[in-house]
């Protein structure tokens, strides 16, 4: 369903918005962008034409230093309905708001508390997801009826000045199907959502790998509700006590009243069963083999760090170097769906173990692995 395309005319946008209205499947339409030069003509003109299809209430994924995410005007309600269409994504779960500027958020937000300023000062834009109390103007569907809305301001030239020209705040979650592995290159948009959405900015990789840092800052201590790349260290030395949410504090709690974004227990997972492997660094190798050794029968793939040899008959995704965590995060979602791609229909991954980004690898494969 997908094509390149550079120029929209307004009557195409229009019919195809009139798709949406009708349930139907739409045309997707990608846009190449070289984020080091928005300045071309070509990348002038691709920003404004998905700037019209978020003003007009369309769905455009865009890239975040992050992952992909899946966006539109976050004041419009139906444009945000469209987004829970698309993905297949359940009510009950909140998305996250976009920014260019902190002048965006005199319309979304009551107010600011001095931890969140000195959080925005210091990691803004960036990875850093803030929940703050939410105006009226910000639709139910945002943050599924409950007071605080995630927002946060991307560090990607791309995003920011998509939302600089569509003059309105972006809610934007990842742009794959729900549950699934997020998107880290428009293919993997396309692979899950091609004929679901209005268009795609290509703008190459995206650079950190897993989503951003959600964290409360309008209670005291703080409380990190998923772990991202501004760890829970550099929030507690910038703004003060900090806690990291563990999903047994909410054990019986229905998924409607979940409090933030990525707090769900089984999220980013592949099409095969992970099989996580646990232990220290020395003992990776022997504990691979011996998982992926019981499921005789199966296509196995194996997220490999480097250095490890494969164990005997399975497929092998070059993951990085275990001391590395960031690179790890980067090729995360890369190697699961990578493997997916080449039919495995069980995936053993080893879980490293620490704190700082590795706090975010690891929820990311305990969500990817849980059965529930």
């Amino acid at each position: 369903m997908q094509r390149d395309e550079s120029k929209m005319p307004e009557l195409e946008r229009e019919e195809r918005l009139a798709e949406w209205s009708e349930n139907k499947s739409v045309k997707t339409l990608r846009f190449m962008v070289d984020a080091e030069d928005l300045k071309t003509a070509s990348a002038v003109d691709a920003l404004e034409r998905v700037a019209q299809i978020v003003r007009a209430g369309g769905l455009v994924a865009l890239p975040t230093e992050t992952v992909y995410g899946l966006g539109a005007n976050a004041l419009d309600a139906a444009a945000v309905g469209r987004i829970f269409e698309a993905k297949q994504r359940p009510k009950w779960d909140p998305v996250i708001v976009h920014i260019a500027d902190v002048a965006m958020l005199d319309g979304l937000v009551v107010e600011v508390p001095e931890m969140a300023r000195k959080l925005m000062k210091v990691f803004w834009p960036g990875p850093l997801t803030l929940l703050l109390k939410r105006t009226k103007a910000v639709p139910d569907a945002v943050t599924a009826g409950r007071a605080l809305v995630g927002v946060r301001m991307p560090a990607h030239s791309v995003a920011l000045e998509l939302i600089r020209r569509a003059g309105v705040p972006v809610a934007a979650p990842s742009a794959n199907l729900f549950g699934h592995t997020s998107p880290t290159t428009a293919q993997h948009v396309l692979d899950d959502l091609d004929g679901r959405i209005d268009a795609v900015l290509d703008a190459g990789a995206t650079g950190l790998g897993v989503e951003s840092t959600v964290l409360d800052a309008c209670q005291s201590p703080m409380m990190i509700y998923r772990p991202g790349a501004v760890t829970a260290e550099e929030i507690r030395a910038v703004a003060g006590p900090v806690e990291t949410f563990r999903n047994e504090m909410l054990r019986d709690t229905p998924r409607e009243a979940m409090p933030s974004p990525g707090v769900g227990v089984r999220h980013y997972a592949p099409k095969a069963r992970v099989v996580l492997v646990e232990g220290e660094a020395a003992e990776i190798e022997i504990r691979l083999a011996d998982a992926a050794a019981q499921w005789d029968g199966e296509r196995v793939g194996v997220m490999l760090p480097a250095g490890i040899t494969a164990p005997a008959g399975t497929m092998a995704f070059a993951w990085g170097r275990w001391d590395a965590p960031e690179e790890l995060a980067h090729a995360l979602y890369a190697g699961l769906r990578e493997l997916d791609a080449q039919g495995c229909t069980v995936i053993v991954c080893p879980v490293p173990l620490g704190e700082g980004m590795v706090a975010a690898i690891r929820d990311r494969l305990m969500k990817a692995g849980n059965r529930e």
